[in-house]
């Protein structure tokens, strides 16, 4: 499967991932051709070619009416202006700070795909939960500072265009490196990272070390938070291409941010089957304890007709889960059956890499599983629908569109 990860040992910023995937690409000018066409105002990338401690690799920069924003990657956006709270609709002003609102309906106007336009705005909106927490005000009252600036916007952009390109099946990450020391901002003095960009981080690994300097800032977290599936060590990768996205500050370490393509095996792992044999429960009371164990954490749970010793007929009720679950997954398998002991086994398990999407209906929202080209609707939403409704459950399924 194609796998993406990248290496964020000197932190993540907007354009240095921009930068690392474009450098990816075979030809990566045509994506600033197409990504120039789409008519923000004003708006002008420029892809070069650099290096830093001599290794070659591509920057980014975003003109906004031919100057460039005070865009400065490896820094977070609030260390360069104060806070200005007035409101416009006027998308050309240079340094416009705009809420939400005025984020999205820029956005909305846009020829992108719908897919593109999603990720956008789910990223906007998880960067406006972070500020508005850290700041204590209503999400309503948020303003983004260079956030909500063009520059920012076509960042957001424009790596979610170029992961729909890219299209990969699976999307890693290294723990990221966040720096250390402190930065002045519109509030003062803050520790590094600064609080936005510490919210966005919440349940992702970080860690600092003895470069002073922000390397973090709340659009590269926020971008990674989104798409990344797992904060690891670079999983086992057939490699294709490696991109190096430069950025524009000198540290004690070479300043960039790689990207590497390749294919990988489907993900393998090591898993544990519990199971007992049972002749004297009844359907009712499996079924009971089957649905106990999914909703403690199995993997899966199921039974299989077997014959018994005094030829009688009975059900081996199995359930898969990881190791981490297998002692209370065990004690809630005896508690929950009548079997006096349970067995326990270890099964390698290969997985393809899937998605839950959310499909609005006329009746409501149906989940839909997808994995490449296989899609599923949820059954319980289907027969939720098809009941309300009086359809049959074909007929729920046919309102499923993407």
């Amino acid at each position: 499967m194609k796998t993406l990860y990248f290496d964020c040992s000197m932190g993540a910023a907007g354009d240095m991932l921009n930068a690392a995937l474009l450098d990816c690409l075979g030809k990566p000018e045509s994506f600033v051709d197409k990504f120039n066409s789409l008519g923000i105002p004003g708006v002008e990338m420029i892809l070069e070619n650099t290096e830093s401690s001599g290794i070659g690799g591509r920057r980014v920069h975003v003109l906004v009416h031919g100057q460039e924003e005070g865009h400065c990657d490896n820094e977070s956006s609030e260390h360069r202006h104060g806070h200005n709270h007035g409101h416009s609709h006027n998308f050309s002003h240079i340094h416009q700070h705009r809420g939400l609102e005025e984020v999205l309906l820029i956005i909305s106007s846009l020829p992108i795909s719908e897919t593109v336009r999603k990720d956008a705005v789910s990223i906007y909106c998880s960067i406006a939960e972070a500020e508005a927490k850290v700041h204590n005000r209503p999400l309503d009252e948020v303003h983004f500072h260079e956030l909500g600036s063009l520059d920012a916007v076509a960042d957001i952009v424009a790596f979610c265009m170029l992961i729909e390109q890219l299209s990969p099946d699976e999307i890693y990450a290294s723990p990221i490196h966040v720096g250390s020391g402190q930065v002045r901002c519109a509030h003062g003095l803050m520790p590094v990272p600064a609080p936005a960009t510490a919210e966005l981080l919440k349940g992702i690994p970080t860690y600092g070390g003895k470069i002073d300097g922000e390397l973090c800032t709340p659009t590269g977290a926020a971008l990674l938070k989104h798409f990344v599936k797992k904060f690891v060590s670079q999983p086992e990768m057939s490699v294709s291409a490696v991109g190096y996205g430069v950025g524009t500050k000198v540290f004690s370490a070479p300043n960039f941010i790689r990207a590497f393509i390749g294919e990988s095996q489907a993900p393998r792992e090591t898993v544990e089957e519990i199971c007992c044999n049972l002749d004297d429960m009844t359907g009712e009371a499996i079924a009971f304890a089957m649905d106990r164990l999914l909703e403690n954490g199995a993997l899966d749970a199921y039974y299989i007709p077997i014959g018994m010793k005094k030829s009688r007929p009975g059900v081996m009720l199995c359930c898969l889960c990881r190791s981490e679950d297998t002692e209370r997954l065990a004690e809630i398998m005896l508690r929950h059956t009548t079997s006096l002991g349970v067995r326990i086994s270890s099964c390698r398990r290969i997985t393809l890499p899937r998605i839950i999407e959310t499909v609005e209906t006329p009746y409501g929202a149906v989940h839909v599983k997808i994995s490449g080209d296989i899609s599923k609707p949820e059954y319980d939403d289907l027969a939720k629908i098809a009941k309300e409704n009086d359809l049959t459950l074909c007929q729920a399924a046919k309102l499923i569109k993407r």
